[in-house]
């Protein structure tokens, strides 16, 4: 299996002038752990996790004034949709990521979870009972 068989295509995206409190309650209403954070005045695209909210706020910092750009990881690993799932776990391990974002050239077109793998995982274990 393939990368775009697991992830998901719609993906929370936001700016990094979001707060982590705005940032903390659209993951919350879409029930996703990360966000993709696109800047239209720099290179690249980012993403900010539950962790990166968490390791903010359990250091005291304030929800409301710290923004996603200024927690948010940038050295991202991208994976291509063609990418199998054994390649997507290998670099979720070897980099510490639960999240990672699917690059088709240069857009965005989804992102894959640990969780969206053990669901293809469980979901193909049950098919070959």
């Amino acid at each position: 299996m393939q990368v775009q068989d697991a992830m998901s295509t719609v993906v929370l995206t936001i700016g990094p002038q979001h707060s982590l409190r705005q940032t903390a309650q659209a993951m919350k209403e879409r029930h996703v752990g990360a966000a993709v954070v696109v800047d239209p005045d720099s290179e690249g695209i980012g993403i900010i996790t539950e962790r990166d909210v968490l390791g903010s706020i359990a250091t005291g910092q304030d929800a409301d004034a710290e923004t996603a750009g200024e927690h948010l990881t940038t050295d991202v690993v991208y994976a291509a949709p063609d990418w199998t799932l054994e390649q997507a776990a290998q670099e979720m391990i070897r980099h510490g990521f639960r999240h990672l974002v699917v690059l088709d050239g240069n857009d965005v077109c989804g992102i894959v979870s640990m969780r969206d793998l053990v669901r293809v995982f469980l979901a193909s274990r049950t098919a070959d009972a």
